[in-house]
């Protein structure tokens, strides 16, 4: 049975006039991405049984996620949230499935959106 890896990244703040304004900002976003990946951890645990593994990183999303693939033998497979809106499934599914599909070492499984958990359920 495999365990389950969850990243938050927090995207570098825009250039700002003030050194110590930058470093809140940054401090706050990396605090709030901690909050959201205890939360999921929380649900995680709750389902599976086995607490995940929390990675928080700084940078790009794509380029991030792309690394932290690279360096961890143990990931075997990406699993990410597809948006079902007018704007697609969101920049990062469609940047993995289109251009950047070839610098993955590891499959990809796109979960629609709109599924309800039940419906994930069923799949699982």
């Amino acid at each position: 049975m495999g365990g389950v890896a969850l990243l938050a990244v927090v995207e570098p703040a825009e250039a700002q006039q003030w050194m110590g304004v930058n470093e809140l900002m940054r401090e706050e976003a990396r605090m709030a991405a901690e909050q959201i990946l205890q939360k999921v951890a929380a649900d995680v645990q709750k389902t599976s049984n086995a607490m995940p593994i929390l990675c928080i990183r700084e940078g790009n999303r794509r380029d991030e996620l792309l690394k932290l693939i690279d360096e961890e033998p143990s990931i075997s497979i990406l699993v990410l949230g597809a948006a079902t809106g007018a704007k697609g499934p969101g920049p990062l599914v469609s940047a993995l499935t289109t251009k950047f599909v070839g610098k993955l070492r590891v499959p990809i499984t796109l979960v629609p959106g709109n599924l309800s958990l039940e419906d994930i359920d069923a799949i699982a």
